[in-house]
């Protein structure tokens, strides 16, 4: 049996590479400008998977060279996704010096060109939503009518006629259980 030399070996890698790449090269730019919103994204997903082609020592031993790149061109694509996603969305949301945690200029964000953060902010309401479904209804009113309708504490405390003491401690008790519920969310935008 004869063996091949490391320069003979790293030939016949080249050769099949350049070959991958001619033959699907074109065909995985396509999909992937289908899956990114920009060209050069495209272009940067499509390099990231040349190079891990490029450092695989048995390529010409799988079994479906396309199936693998189609594999590792989404995956990629994901990646992207999620390094994007937590540069937009992270750029919204903060915790304030209090430690609450202050979602508002995402959800108040225009979402048209950004489909990361329309997903982000349907997936917010939602878990807000049940969320607010858990409280008692006298904590769930002052959390509304405070943060979404702009009632300060007194007006409500006013209108309920209720000491400011007894509204604000219902308003803690709001934002302590929804804290803990959004915790996730939160979690999940800095991953």
């Amino acid at each position: 049996m004869e063996s091949l030399s490391l320069q003979q070996m790293a030939e016949k890698k080249s050769a099949s590479i350049t070959e991958v790449v001619k033959n699907y090269g074109s065909q995985l730019l396509r999909f992937i400008n289908s899956k990114v919103a920009k060209t050069e994204d495209a272009e940067d997903i499509l390099q990231e998977v040349w190079f891990q082609t490029s450092r695989l020592t048995n390529l010409d031993e799988l079994e479906n060279v396309g199936a693998w790149l189609y594999s590792v061109t989404r995956n990629k694509i994901i990646d992207s996704y999620r390094k994007k996603k937590s540069e937009s969305l992270e750029d919204f949301v903060y915790q304030d010096e209090d430690g609450e945690l202050n979602v508002k200029d995402i959800l108040l964000a225009d979402d048209t060109n950004n489909p990361e953060i329309g997903v982000f902010k349907e997936m917010f309401w939602n878990e807000l939503m049940k969320a607010l479904d858990e409280l008692p209804e006298k904590q769930r009113r002052v959390y509304i009518q405070n943060e979404l309708e702009d009632k300060t504490l007194q007006e409500i405390a006013d209108e309920e006629g209720e000491n400011i003491k007894t509204i604000i401690s219902r308003k803690s008790y709001a934002v302590k259980h929804l804290r803990k519920k959004l915790q996730t969310l939160y979690n999940d935008l800095n991953d």
